[in-house]
């Protein structure tokens, strides 16, 4: 048992010294820095501040408001592309002609990066030339051009409306794996004894695939929370739309302020270890009932 570990620890060597190089000495520079006045032009000739940092962050209004707007996306996306993922699994999960295409089509949107595809909807959004407002004003929709990025009270509704279009596709492989792993015996039964599918959903499908549910959200979650190159791209860097990853960035290069911006990323991080203890404590004994 004893040579069986140290094997076992002797090919995960390698791995864990690069995770440890690539994530854990930058990580530990930024927790570091969060503590110092560190700027672009002194990183080698800078002081320790202690928590300032933290407490300047704390009484930032604009972070705050970052911190709702990544609350607002992250709340509003994530149960939208569970829902509309779950629709599109159930439909790839039939058979039907041509469901081997469909797959592989539905998947485009996920495939295309993400710099691509916001830039892509950044142009189709912008309302001088955007083709999105051409074609409401053709269909008599609207009377003028929508400001769908400009606007502060839009651009949030649009960087979760592109979230969504983006990323659906990938709750939607998660839970058509679940559903394929399910016992095939139950949907022939219901078949065959003529049960309604509104039945057969929520009395045996939900209740089976609550496992393979509750580890996509998770996983998506904590990918909606850290969310930084769609809303860049979108908004501009722009303050009233701006995530916590944003800001930080903004604080880090914009306005050279290492000290300050590794106090927000270092927030964030913090935020994100929180909301996954957090999310996986309460849904252990759910998933532990559900083996």
């Amino acid at each position: 048992m004893k040579r069986s570990n140290a094997s076992n620890w002797l090919f995960l060597a390698p791995c864990i010294f690069v995770l440890i190089l690539c994530a854990g000495w930058p990580l530990l520079r930024t927790i570091f820095f969060s503590f110092t006045d560190a700027t672009l032009d002194n990183l080698q000739d800078f002081s320790f501040v202690g928590v300032d940092n933290f407490i300047t962050l704390a009484r930032d209004q604009e972070w705050w408001r970052a911190v709702l707007n990544t609350f607002v996306i992250a709340v509003v996306s994530v149960p939208l592309e569970t829902i509309l993922g779950m629709m599109i699994a159930l439909i790839l999960h039939r058979n039907f002609k041509g469901r081997g295409w469909m797959r592989a089509i539905v998947l485009v949107p996920w495939t295309i990066p993400t710099i691509v595809s916001a830039r892509m909807w950044a142009w189709m959004l912008n309302d001088v030339y955007g083709i999105i407002n051409d074609l409401l004003m053709r269909m008599s929709l609207i009377d003028a051009p929508i400001p769908w990025i400009a606007s502060n009270s839009l651009s949030i509704v649009s960087i979760i409306l592109v979230d969504v279009w983006k990323t659906t596709p990938y709750m939607a492989l998660l839970l058509l794996a679940g559903l394929q792993s399910l016992p095939q015996d139950c949907f022939e039964a219901t078949e065959v004894d003529s049960i309604p599918f509104r039945k057969t959903f929520i009395k045996i499908i939900l209740p089976l695939m609550k496992p393979t549910i509750i580890v996509a959200m998770i996983f998506r979650t904590l990918d909606a929370v850290r969310i930084f190159d769609l809303v860049y791209i979108l908004s501009s860097g722009n303050s009233a739309s701006a995530t916590m990853s944003v800001f930080a960035r903004r604080h880090l290069v914009d306005f050279t302020d290492v000290g300050f911006g590794s106090a927000a990323s270092t927030a964030l991080l913090f935020f994100i270890a929180f909301l996954t203890v957090l999310y996986v404590s309460f849904n252990r004994k759910k998933l532990y009932n559900l083996r």
